[in-house]
C-alpha cells in the first residue's frame, strides 16, 4: 500500500483486500463508489482529490498500487 496518498495526474489500481461485512455504512458505501463490488476485485481510478479521499477514508479496507 501506498503511504501519504496525495491528489495527482496519476493513475491508481485500487484492489479491495478485505471484506466490508461488520463495517460502517458510510465505509460500504465508500467502497461501493470506488466500484469495488467483491475481495480481490481491482479498479482503475485516476489520483484526483475526490478519489484520493475515498481510499483514504477505506484504507484499511484496499491495497492502492500506482498503475504503468
Amino acid at each position: 500500500m501506498m503511504k501519504n496518498l496525495t491528489p495527482s495526474d496519476a493513475k491508481l489500481n485500487i484492489t479491495l483486500v478485505r471484506s466490508v461485512a461488520g463495517r460502517t455504512p458510510a465505509q460500504r458505501e465508500t467502497v461501493r463508489s470506488l466500484g469495488l463490488k467483491r475481495i480481490g476485485h481491482t479498479v482503475e481510478r485516476t489520483a484526483d482529490a475526490v478519489t484520493v479521499g475515498m481510499v483514504n477514508k477505506v484504507k484499511h479496507l484496499v491495497e492502492v498500487e500506482e498503475a504503468k
